[in-house]
C-alpha cells in the first residue's frame, strides 16, 4: 500500500533511488574544494634581462662598485664574495657574517638602490654547471639569511 508501483502484488516492489540528496552532497563537496583550492599559485618571480646593446670595441665598461657577486668554485667548492674568500659550501656562516657586515655598512652610509629609498642588498650567485644543485641552494639560503634581496643567479658558464 505504501509502495509505489502498479498495485500488482505478483510483480513486487520496484526500487527507485532518489538521487537528489546525492547531487546535493556532490555540490557541497564541489563548493568546499573550490574554496580551499588556491586562487593564485605561488611562483618564483623571474626578471628577464634586456637584450645587450652593441657597443663599439673601444668603449670600456666598468662594473658597478656596489655589485656583490658570490662565486662558487667548481673544483673545491670554495665560496668567494667578489674577490674575498668566505669559506666553502658546507658552512655558509662566514659568508652570512661578511654579507651582514656589508649591509650594515651600507645602511650606515645610506647607500640606496637606484630610484628607491631601499638599502642596496642585491646579490648575484655565480656557479659553474658542474656544481651540484643542492650546494648552490645552500649558498642561496645563506645569502637570504644574511638579508639579501633580491638574489640573482648568473648562468654564465665558468671553467672548473
Amino acid at each position: 500500500m505504501g509502495m509505489s508501483g502498479t498495485g500488482r502484488a505478483a510483480d513486487g516492489a520496484v526500487p527507485n533511488i532518489n538521487v537528489t540528496p546525492l547531487i546535493d552532497v556532490l555540490l557541497v563537496l564541489l563548493i568546499i574544494f573550490m574554496i580551499i583550492s588556491p586562487v593564485k599559485p605561488h611562483q618564483f618571480e623571474a626578471k628577464v634581462p634586456a637584450e645587450p646593446q652593441d657597443l663599439p670595441e673601444d668603449v670600456e665598461i666598468t662594473p658597478n662598485p656596489l655589485t656583490l657577486v658570490v662565486s662558487i668554485n667548481g673544483s673545491d667548492l670554495k665560496v668567494k664574495l667578489n674577490t674575498e674568500d668566505v669559506g666553502d659550501v658546507s658552512d655558509t656562516e662566514p659568508l652570512q657574517t661578511r654579507l651582514k657586515q656589508v649591509f650594515d655598512e651600507r645602511e650606515q652610509k645610506n647607500v640606496v638602490r637606484e630610484g628607491t629609498n631601499e638599502i642596496e642588498k642585491t646579490v648575484f650567485i655565480k656557479a659553474p654547471k658542474s656544481v651540484r644543485y643542492g650546494d648552490v641552494v645552500k649558498v642561496i639560503d645563506g645569502v637570504k639569511q644574511a638579508g639579501a634581496q633580491p638574489v640573482g643567479l648568473q648562468i654564465d658558464d665558468l671553467s672548473g
